[in-house]
């Protein structure tokens, strides 16, 4: 299939509001809704995470059940991931959903790290946070993940966390295709710039899919950088609000559009569902 581009769309996250974008989708109904306005712009992949109806985290089995099965309503064959991302839960807690509902894909933090938003205005910071992730925790996802037959995505917020794969593919814990996210822009974590993440390419070992997962406003560029060296993108509210050109986005499909396009501009072809399940291995369930 050459070297097409995947396009991940993340849906709604955890701490964004609508105070900040009255468009971050929070209800089942609402999240596969958006669900569908990505995939209708070319995304293969729905990265989510589930919320309270008013919108705070949720991390229920019966809350992402419900979001399944809605979102298998309008698009039966995308690839699903959910979030197993969360402080201050039990590692039983972040995983359960997992096992229970055994979806497509689920996102698999590779990491310890400090987690913080800093306003340069006020000179605070309003998040300020230790995000735990031991290798005995991981270990411990992966198994669960093996056991469900999903596949790990595995989140890598500096470069570190890459080489903290090479054990567990040492285990037999990992196998091809491993599955990176290089997040970037995150207070605590490797910085966007195209020499970072030209570095973080470099580093992943053999047989690996990549994507890069940019936070914030300069997302365009390092999604502009990776598309030039072969790497698939994400894109969503759950990482940045606005478009290329600085008016916020009304849905989730403006932002798969823009980055459907800048792709196109800079030569490359966009999976199909079917295309990204092939090159991930991942058959329908």
């Amino acid at each position: 299939m050459g070297k097409k581009i995947v396009i991940t769309a993340a849906l709604t996250g955890v701490l964004a509001r609508r105070e900040q974008c009255p468009y971050i989708p929070y209800t089942p109904q609402e999240i596969a809704l958006e669900g569908k306005r990505a995939v209708d712009e070319g995304a293969s992949i729905l990265h989510i995470h589930a919320r309270k109806d008013d919108g705070s985290p949720a991390y229920d089995i019966e809350t992402y059940r419900q979001i399944g099965i809605e979102v298998r309503k309008l698009c039966p064959t995308v690839i699903i991931n959910y979030s197993t991302g969360a402080v201050g839960l039990s590692k039983e807690e972040r995983i359960h959903h997992i096992t229970a509902l055994k979806p497509d894909a689920a996102a698999l933090n590779m990491g310890s790290m400090n987690y913080g938003i800093y306003s340069p205005k006020t000179k605070e910071f309003y998040h300020d946070f230790v995000f735990q992730n031991p290798f005995s925790d991981i270990k411990f996802y992966l198994e669960k993940m093996k056991e469900a037959g999903t596949l790990p995505e595995m989140e890598v917020f500096d470069n570190g966390h890459i080489n903290n794969a090479m054990p567990l593919i040492d285990m037999g814990l990992l196998q091809k295709p491993y599955v990176f996210s290089f997040v970037m822009g995150v207070l605590g974590g490797i910085p966007i710039s195209t020499q970072n993440l030209l570095h973080q390419a470099a580093t992943v070992p053999a047989g690996s899919h990549w994507q890069v997962v940019a936070i914030g406003r300069k997302q365009w560029q390092a999604i502009a950088a990776a598309l030039t060296i072969d790497g698939s993108i994400r894109v969503g509210l759950e990482d940045n609000f606005y478009l290329p050109n600085g008016e916020m986005a009304k849905s989730n499909g403006e932002l798969v559009a823009a980055g459907a396009n800048l792709a196109r501009m800079l030569g490359k072809e966009i999976a199909t569902i079917e295309e990204t399940r092939e090159l991930l291995n991942l058959p329908l369930k």
